[in-house]
């Protein structure tokens, strides 16, 4: 600076990258070495200086590595998401490759949509035992009135049930059936014949043994190549790694995959903002090729094909979810660290924290769509909780 002019003492206190992230988490009330649960502990001063040349992707695998820690993790990011802590760190050629390759490239074709199964969801069954609830349900509860994980799933299933108004003897098409929780309750608790498609092998694998006595059917395809026709059709925590250039084409095939006096049920993850992809760190460890819709891009993907009967956003419940499967995963984390690893549980506390804090911080929700071919003739009423 000139001489004779002093350094504003915003500046002066952000000058190295140890500056500038105090700086940082100073505006979402983050200290350094404090004592409140939300603050950080760093363990290698080399933190600074990765978070600067690697944003949020280096922030999140030096937690991996243990070179910081938060009492409540959870809570560091409800404050960091809400005041936009990462879009204020410098962009990283890793985060401009990121945000390209979306704009030029379709991330979710069929060719690339397997690579969420190897990252994710074929990882050892024993890590989502210790985690989700008793069906293996991957996606938010619904916490009206249930007190535990279990009740909180089971009351989300019933609730899908219900809002298709699923009778016995009918059939369902479940896109990203995952372990089959919502087809082994629909069968067992309706009546229910169904078909889910899934990107696992090892989700499908274990869907097949444990419902191998009821009328379900697993298949292993990408959505796109699915045919047949149900009565209804259903899809929960899938639509998210659809991808923005494809979120016609699926509700395309969601018509022609159901009758004419059918319901469709779309439970998705929503974002208030439009992006092209999600963060770095949960692109690269979690959700390879995530996207997260927003609601307008819900409606202008369904134009002409349906009707949208009902919208409920319930978006708090998955907070109180994803601390559920964090509170549980920790009464079996001795186990889990010694099959895996110490790096995968934290890999796994930081998946779980990131995302109840992001769904805390309200910059995300969850939302459940009905939708009709041709409209529920006199109206739809949504079902009493």
């Amino acid at each position: 600076m000139a001489a004779g002019k002093a350094t504003p003492p915003g500046l002066k206190a952000a000058r190295g990258p140890r500056g500038v992230i105090e700086a940082l988490l100073a505006g979402a009330d983050i200290q350094i070495g404090g004592a409140r649960a939300q603050d950080i502990q760093v363990h290698d001063d080399r933190l600074y200086r990765r978070v600067m040349a690697e944003g949020t992707l280096g922030l999140g695998e030096a937690y991996m590595d243990g070179w910081w820690d938060c009492e409540r993790l959870d809570d560091f990011f409800a404050r960091a998401i809400a005041v936009e802590l990462g879009r204020k760190l410098p962009l990283t050629p890793d985060v401009l490759w990121l945000g390209l390759s979306a704009r030029l490239f379709n991330r979710q074709s069929p060719k690339r949509s397997w690579r969420v199964a190897n990252t994710h969801y074929n990882l050892g069954i024993d890590i989502f035992e210790a985690t989700f609830d008793a069906r293996l349900t991957g996606s938010c509860g619904y916490w009206q009135t249930a007190t535990d994980l279990d009740a909180a799933q089971e009351a989300k299933l019933e609730l899908v049930c219900r809002k298709i108004g699923l009778k016995a003897g009918q059939s369902v098409f479940d896109i990203g059936c995952g372990w089959g929780a919502f087809m082994g309750y629909a069968a067992e608790r309706h009546g229910a014949s169904c078909v889910g498609v899934t990107v696992s092998s090892e989700q499908a694998a274990y869907g097949r043994k444990r419902y191998a006595d009821l009328p379900i059917e697993f298949r292993v395809q990408d959505y796109r190549d699915y045919v047949g026709q149900t009565d209804h059709v259903v899809s929960m925590g899938m639509f998210e790694h659809v991808g923005p250039r494809n979120y016609r084409r699926y509700f395309q095939l969601a018509r022609h995959s159901m009758a004419e006096g059918g319901l469709f049920l779309l439970h998705s993850i929503v974002g208030k903002v439009r992006e092209d992809r999600i963060e770095p760190w949960l692109d690269k460890y979690i959700f390879p090729g995530g996207v997260l819709p927003t609601v307008g891009q819900i409606g202008r993907a369904c134009e002409g094909l349906f009707v949208i009967e009902d919208f409920e956003n319930f978006g708090v419940d998955y907070d109180r979810t994803l601390m559920a499967w964090w509170a549980k995963f920790q009464t079996h984390r001795a186990a889990i660290s010694a099959r895996h690893g110490e790096r995968l549980c934290r890999m796994w506390d930081y998946y779980l924290c990131s995302c109840a804090g992001a769904f805390r911080s309200r910059t995300i929700s969850v939302g459940q769509w009905v939708l009709s071919p041709l409209g529920v003739l006199g109206g739809y009423v949504r079902p009493k909780t």
